[in-house]
């Protein structure tokens, strides 16, 4: 008896153990603060901001790197973008880049960072490894958010004022081809298979589907006033876009094309990041200085977390 109650607490305990470790090594968000000059770090495990670090430049744009070692944040204001350590949480260097550091994104190996400069109408291609600037490609006006396929291949570029997108072959980085979307497009997204492109338009208040095999609009979803970023969950079953002026997410069925549901959130939404567990949706609102953490099930708000002043978190911002 003695001995099977050893085996019991033993058990217990092991259970207990890769529970804690289970919470311990929950994702973490990065937010940026623009109007704060910093980065709130939340811990996803128990929905608390668990460290604030200083980044000068009024950052905007996040991209986290999927190998979780580095954070990538785009500082306009300083010309470029700051390198965030993880494990340390800490910055490790400042890269300067061009005079309209905005959008930002980080190829799936890791191995490149792209920036969109808004005001020189580029996107620069930076080496991770020793933060060269490997080359500058010329788009059309005002690019601001990125998105990388899958596979490596494409980097999709949202042009503002052109109201435009382009694709970059990222084998030889030139632009292959630039098709019209809705009035200013902002925030985009792409599907895990690569086949389909989601675009925010900020002025026509809709979002462009896009076809990537032929770069063609396969549909117009219409949605709130100032929709500026979107966001996939539910093994892309369901899309989530930020509308800024109206305070809320739309919710759009991706198979029907058809908006399903309107979850009223802080003020000033905009960025949009899914957790890796493919049902929460973290969004942070700029002018509540909040994040609202959504269930993509049930289109409910389950949580707000107070932030830092003016919190962006445009891009990427959830490690895997």
């Amino acid at each position: 008896m003695f001995r099977l109650n050893c085996q019991t607490v033993t058990t217990i305990l092991a259970a207990l153990f890769l529970a804690v470790n289970s919470v311990a090594a929950a994702p973490f968000a990065y937010i940026s603060n623009q109007l704060d000059d910093s980065i709130s770090v939340i811990d996803t495990g128990n929905g608390k901001v668990i460290d604030t670090v200083k980044v000068l430049g009024k950052p905007a744009g996040v991209a986290v790197a999927p190998d979780g070692q580095y954070v990538y944040i785009s500082t306009p204001e300083a010309k470029g973008f700051a390198v965030l350590e993880t494990k340390t949480r800490s910055i490790v260097t400042t890269i300067k880049v061009s005079d309209g550091a905005l959008g930002i994104a980080v190829s799936p190996d890791s191995q490149r960072v792209y920036v969109a400069d808004w005001y020189n109408n580029t996107v620069a291609v930076i080496d991770a490894g020793n933060w060269s600037i490997i080359a500058t490609i010329a788009v059309e006006q005002s690019p601001s958010g990125l998105a990388v396929s899958p596979d490596n291949h494409w980097l999709y570029v949202a042009n503002r004022i052109s109201n435009s997108v382009s694709r970059i072959d990222l084998t030889d980085l030139t632009v292959k081809k630039t098709v019209p979307v809705g009035t200013h497009p902002f925030g985009l997204t792409i599907d895990a298979r690569g086949e389909r492109l989601y675009v925010a338009n900020v002025q026509s208040d809709d979002v462009t589907v896009l076809e990537t095999a032929h770069m063609k609009p396969i549909a117009t979803v219409k949605v709130k006033t100032l929709p500026y970023a979107v966001a996939l969950a539910l093994n892309d079953s369901r899309l989530f876009v930020t509308n800024q002026e109206d305070g809320s997410v739309s919710v759009i069925d991706t198979d029907t094309l058809k908006e399903i549901g309107l979850i009223t959130v802080g003020d000033k939404p905009e960025g949009i990041s899914t957790h890796p567990d493919d049902r929460h949706v973290y969004v942070a609102n700029w002018f509540d200085s909040t994040v609202s953490v959504l269930d993509a099930r049930t289109m409910r708000v389950i949580d707000t977390i107070k932030t830092g002043e003016g919190s962006r978190a445009f891009g990427q911002f959830i490690g895997k």
